[in-house]
C-alpha cells in the first residue's frame, strides 16, 4: 500500500493551501485516514482524521481552519488549510490504518511565513 501526498508548499500567514493524498495497491478498508504533522524539533502530532461512517477528529489548534474531506471507500483524504500561521510550519504525513498497520505517505512539507 501506497500513500501518495501532495500539495504543501511556502505560504503567507493567513493564507491557505490544500492537500491531497491517494492510497494505492491492496487496500482492504482503511480506516481511520488522515493527516498528521511533525514540526522541527517536535514530535509527531494527529492533525485531523476521518473513521468509516463519517466520524471526523481535529487538533485543538486547528479546529474551525482546518477542514478534512475526502472518502474511505475512495481511499482518498484532503485537507483544506485556512487561516495559517507560523505555528502549523511542519511536514505534513498522510497516515492510513489497515489491518492494525500503520501507513505513511512522504510527507509535504508547509511553511508558514510571518
Amino acid at each position: 500500500v501506497q500513500l501518495q501526498a501532495s500539495g504543501g508548499g511556502l505560504v503567507q500567514a493567513g493564507g491557505s493551501l490544500r492537500l491531497s493524498c491517494a492510497a494505492s495497491g491492496s487496500i482492504f478498508r482503511i480506516n481511520p485516514m488522515g493527516w498528521y504533522r511533525q514540526a522541527p524539533g517536535k514530535e509527531r502530532e494527529l492533525v485531523a482524521r476521518f473513521f468509516l461512517g463519517g466520524t471526523t477528529d481535529y487538533a485543538p489548534s486547528v479546529k474551525g481552519r482546518f477542514t478534512i474531506s475526502g472518502g474511505i471507500p475512495k481511499n482518498t483524504v484532503f485537507l483544506q488549510m485556512n487561516n495559517l500561521t507560523p505555528e502549523d510550519t511542519a511536514v505534513y504525513y498522510c497516515n492510513g490504518l489497515m489491518r492494525g498497520y500503520n501507513y505513511w505517505g512522504q510527507g509535504t512539507l508547509v511553511t508558514v511565513s510571518s
